[in-house]
C-alpha cells in the first residue's frame, strides 16, 4: 500500500511517499525557519506563499527519486488540521487536485496523530502505548490503545511546551526557533541554578504560562548583575523537561503500559531524550531527529494506520482538542 503524503500546517513545505506505513521511499521538505527568523516566529501569510511556491516541484521530486507512478497509490494524504489554516488549505487544495487527476482516494490526516504515526516509520512499534506529543503548538500525552483508537489523556491549558521554548528563548536573546537554541546553550549551563517552578495542574495536564513568566521576572530581578543564559536556559529546560517526564511515566504505570512513544519537534530535545533513554522498566520509541520536526512522512504513514478518505469539498481546521 503505497500513500503520498502532504504536510504544509505550518513553516515546513513537504511531500513523501511511504510503503505500508514503514518503508521511507521518498521525502522532499522545505524548511521556511530562515525566513521567518527575521519575524522572530512564523508569518501565516507569509508561509501560506512559500508553500505555494514550492509544492508542485516536492511533489514532482518525489515522483521522480520513488518511480511510483501516480495510479498506482492507493491514496493522496494531507493534514487538514490542526494548523494555520492559510497554509492547510495550500496543502490540502493540492491533494485534492492529485486525488481527482489520478482517481484516487483523498485521505485527512490529524497534525498531532501524524506525528505519533512518524514512530512506525522504520520501526516494530504496535499499539498499545503512551506517547507524548511535544511541537511547537501541542503539548499531549495520548493513549493509543489501537492503531485507530487513541484517548487524549492530558494536555496542556495554555502555551505548549514548544511555544514555551520560543518565548523564552526571545526573552533570553537566542533567537528562533527556541527548542533548538535553548537546547545548545543548556548544554553549558546549571540546571539548578535557578528554582523555576512547575506549574502545578491536576491530572496529566500541563501549564507553561507560569514558567514563562518566571523566567522573565528572574530577568528583571538580576538586570543589574551579570546573568548565565546558559544557567537561566538549562534551569527553564530542566523545569519543562522534570514534567514531561514525570507525567508521561505516571501514565504509564498507571495503564501497566511499558512501551512510551515522543513524538513532535520538541522530542528531538537532548535533554528530554536522555530521561527517557535512561528510564528503567520503559520500552522507548522515537523517531529520527528528521521526523520529529513537520514532515510529510508522518502523514502517509498515518494514512495507512488511521486515515480517513474524505471528499473532494473537505476543509481543514485550526483546532481540535
Amino acid at each position: 500500500m503505497l500513500y503520498l503524503g502532504i504536510e504544509t500546517s505550518c513553516d515546513e513545505t513537504a511531500v513523501a511517499i511511504v510503503e505500508d506505513g514503514r518503508k521511507l521511499l521518498s521525502s522532499r521538505i522545505v524548511s521556511q525557519i530562515n525566513l521567518h527568523r527575521q519575524f522572530g516566529g512564523v508569518v501565516p501569510e507569509v508561509a501560506a506563499r512559500r508553500h505555494l511556491e514550492a509544492i508542485n516541484d516536492l511533489v514532482a521530486e518525489v515522483f521522480d527519486e520513488s518511480a511510483i507512478a501516480p495510479r498506482s497509490l492507493a491514496g493522496i494524504a494531507c493534514t487538514n488540521g490542526p494548523g494555520l489554516i492559510g497554509t492547510l488549505l495550500v496543502g490540502l487544495s493540492c491533494a485534492k487536485a492529485l486525488a481527482w487527476s489520478y482517481d484516487v482516494p483523498l485521505l485527512a490526516v490529524d497534525h498531532i496523530l501524524a506525528h505519533v504515526c512518524a514512530n512506525y516509520i522504520g520501526s516494530d512499534l504496535e499499539p498499545p502505548f503512551v506517547a507524548l506529543v511535544v511541537s511547537g503548538g501541542h503539548t499531549q500525552i495520548m493513549h493509543f490503545q489501537s492503531y485507530k483508537d487513541a484517548l487524549v489523556l492530558g494536555q496542556t491549558i495554555d502555551d505548549a511546551s514548544g511555544e514555551a521554548y520560543d518565548k523564552v528563548a526571545r526573552l533570553l536573546g537566542l533567537g528562533y526557533p527556541g527548542g533548538p537554541a535553548i537546547d545548545q546553550a543548556a548544554v553549558g549551563g546549571n540546571p539548578r541554578a535557578f528554582a523555576l517552578p512547575e506549574g502545578v495542574v491536576a491530572g496529566y495536564d500541563f501549564s507553561f504560562s507560569g514558567l514563562k513568566t518566571a523566567v522573565l521576572r528572574t530577568l528583571e530581578n538580576h538586570k543589574d548583575k551579570n546573568i548565565s543564559v546558559d544557567d537561566l536556559a538549562a534551569s527553564f529546560q530542566d523545569a519543562v523537561n522534570r514534567v514531561l517526564f514525570r507525567k508521561t511515566m505516571l501514565a504509564a504505570q498507571n495503564l501497566n503500559l511499558d512501551k512510551i512513544v515522543l513524538a513532535g519537534g520538541v522530542a528531538a530535545n537532548s535533554d528530554l531524550r536522555r530521561r527517557f533513554e535512561t528510564a528503567a522498566g520503559i520500552r522507548l520509541y522515537r523517531p529520527a531527529p528528521s521526523l520529529c520536526t513537520d514532515n510529510a512522512a508522518m502523514v502517509a504513514a498515518a494514512a495507512h494506520y488511521s486515515g480517513q478518505p474524505v471528499p473532494l469539498s473537505a476543509s481543514a481546521y485550526s483546532r481540535r482538542y
